[in-house]
């Protein structure tokens, strides 16, 4: 669902063109609340090329108050990189695996580790990871850590990990932001990559839309309808200070924050229509980008800063356009279709997703830009707001499963796809959150 599709579901008397579009410290710090929601993870697909590994549960892992092994093996299957064999008990990371059994086991890889309560009350987590194939050690970690910081610390070893056995950066530790409407009260959340550990970053009984993390993931920009019209908001969070930077006559919305973090696109209608502008972090420098008679909303920078990615019905629907930032004409992106938004760029800049209408379903696709190339990668009807990992390996989308709606992670070729259900309340308009937590 896109945001003008939540907006109109929320509050039919509002007319606004919405886009859609995070590091905290300690939450105690920020004055956070706890996770409303408990998410489990459910896997399904089958990958082109998985590599197998074992994870036994880590020695005295109750003692860490978190299934690690369990949080590891999750992160590395949504991957879509991994294949989990089923490992027993037993091993640590100063254990001597017996090569030939794990081989007989068709494990190639294999990591174990252990949980102990130190004297000051952190918990030490230890690993190791080996090669089964070469019969080689790979080496491993220790993370002493605040009880708080345990799924943290699991998901940082699931990095480490996966960076040892592919040669990327994993994207387990990173968090992301969304929205979710429970009881008629509106939340920005801020969880775990696995969309566990949310945090309320702002509770409002009016709709929060369009949430976007600066780059360097110490801010949230979002729309808050609180002063009952729509105005764009800068939350530091590690503060919890925010500012309004678009307080302008008529709708403000669809936030972007530049890849330099020191400017943010925007649709404003304070001139008539919705147009595209850009303003200075600090909201002076308003500059007007775009001048149609269409409704011109959604973007987005490309990972260069030079261009901008939006949507526009000038050409009689709504469809992916892009332009020059400092000015020019504007191309058409998408052509499949007569209905494409949501665009979001991968961090390379060489692939669009976006959401696309084939007959009543909404779903998302990507688009390899050199070729043109177009490829579904949801088989669900009610998709919106997809956003790229910051490796640029997997998609986060919002999409209704169950009767429910819930976060859904795929991998660009659409194999693999792990639901983050929620239990009850509406969650939508994912973002993912940069590295760097």
């Amino acid at each position: 669902m896109s945001s003008e599709r939540m907006i109109e579901k929320n509050r039919p008397s509002t007319l606004v063109n919405l886009g859609r579009r995070s590091l905290l410290g300690s939450a105690a710090a920020l004055g956070l609340t706890p996770a409303w929601a408990q998410f489990r993870v459910e896997i399904s697909g089958v990958g082109g090329t998985q590599l197998p590994i074992a994870i036994g549960e880590f020695r005295d892992e109750s003692r860490a108050g978190q299934p690690v092994a369990a949080i590891i093996r999750a992160d590395l299957e949504r991957s879509g990189q991994f294949r989990v064999i089923d490992a027993a008990a037993g091993l640590n990371e100063n254990s001597q695996p017996t090569w030939v059994d794990w081989r007989a086991r068709q494990a190639d890889a294999l990591a174990a580790g252990s949980a102990s309560k130190l004297a000051d009350g952190r918990v030490d987590l230890r690993y190791k990871l080996w090669d089964v194939v070469k019969g080689q050690d790979l080496g491993g970690e220790a993370h002493a850590v605040a009880p708080d910081d345990v799924r943290l610390a699991a998901h940082r070893i699931a990095d480490a990990i996966y960076q040892k056995l592919t040669g990327e950066r994993g994207v387990f530790a990173t968090r992301m932001a969304y929205v979710t409407k429970a009881g008629g009260r509106y939340s920005l959340r801020i969880a775990d990559a696995d969309g566990e550990g949310g945090q309320i970053a702002l509770g409002s009984p009016e709709p929060i839309i369009s949430p976007a993390w600066s780059p360097d993931g110490k801010e949230l920009a979002y729309v808050s309808f609180e002063t009952r019209k729509a105005v764009v908001w800068i939350q530091d969070l590690s503060t919890g200070r925010r500012r309004a930077i678009a307080d302008f006559r008529g709708s403000n919305s669809a936030p972007a924050f530049s890849p330099d973090g020191q400017h943010l696109a925007l649709t404003l209608s304070r001139d008539g229509g919705s147009q595209l502008f850009i303003i200075r972090r600090d909201g002076s420098g308003l500059r007007r980008l775009t001048q149609s008679s269409a409704i011109d909303t959604e973007a987005v920078f490309a990972p260069d800063g030079q261009q901008l990615f939006f949507v526009s019905d000038r050409g009689g629907g709504p469809q992916v356009y892009r332009m020059p930032v400092a000015g020019g004409s504007a191309e058409r992106v998408t052509f499949s279709g007569n209905y494409n938004i949501s665009p979001a760029l991968s961090p390379d800049g060489k692939t669009l997703a976006y959401v696309t209408r084939q007959g009543g379903a909404y779903r998302v696709c990507v688009m390899d830009l050199a070729s043109g190339n177009v490829q579904q990668i949801s088989d669900t009807s009610d998709d919106e707001s997809p956003s790229f990992a910051p490796n640029g390996r997997l998609l986060v989308y919002a999409t209704r499963a169950g009767g429910k709606d819930v976060l859904m992670t795929s991998t660009l070729d659409g194999r693999i796809k792990a639901k983050l259900v929620s239990t009850s309340a509406d969650v939508r308009e994912p973002i993912w959150g940069p590295f760097g937590r």
